[in-house]
């Protein structure tokens, strides 16, 4: 009798959560346009493919669970993202933890002199920490065009401006600029 009245209330759990991920889902797709909603199904797809392989045993429990986190964070960066902006646009988007800075940098830089806005190496602009799980740095990478943009403007600096010495660890350039040119949100007729 108690087992039978567990698994009820196990079953009616399962069913709430499905039930909240449909209205979710449901939400997205009024609240986003096709670029966001399409990026939002391409990390539930994601979820599923690693659920599927923690099902079969074929992946440790300890990658699931870093990469089921990591998913959670580029999904809510990505909500904050759209709705901040208002625009169905997303840069490309990375999220590592602290040990895994050295797979976006060769010298992978202290996450404490990180700031909200600053692009490191030409390559990739600090957004922000998410903490989903554990603690994700989150960063978008500049097109090739915006790079270059960077790379130009370091070459011809300003007459004002003193040359600046050479460093070895990695550069870190303030731009506060967005990451892409901004593309309005159209509406559904």
């Amino acid at each position: 009798m108690l087992c039978c009245g567990l698994l009820a209330t196990l079953c009616l759990a399962l069913c709430g959560a499905a039930v909240r991920a449909q209205e979710a889902a449901a939400t997205e797709e009024g609240e986003f346009g096709p670029v966001v909603r399409a990026y939002l199904g391409y990390l539930r797809g994601e979820q599923e493919v690693v659920d599927d392989r923690a099902s079969r045993h074929e992946i440790s429990t300890r990658y699931y669970r870093r990469n089921s986190n990591r998913i959670r964070a580029l999904r809510q960066i990505a909500i904050s993202i759209a709705r901040e902006t208002q625009n169905d646009y997303l840069p490309e988007l990375e999220a590592t933890t602290r040990d895994e800075l050295g797979t976006l940098f060769e010298q992978p830089p202290d996450p404490r002199s990180f700031r909200t806005g600053v692009v490191i190496n030409h390559t990739f602009r600090y957004l922000g920490q998410v903490r989903a799980g554990e603690l994700f740095y989150v960063f978008a990478r500049l097109d090739p065009y915006e790079q270059a943009e960077l790379m130009e403007k370091e070459k011809s600096p300003s007459p004002s401006a003193a040359p600046e010495p050479q460093q070895s660890a990695p550069v870190v350039t303030t731009n506060q600029a967005a990451s892409h040119p901004r593309r309005s949100r159209k509406s559904a007729p």
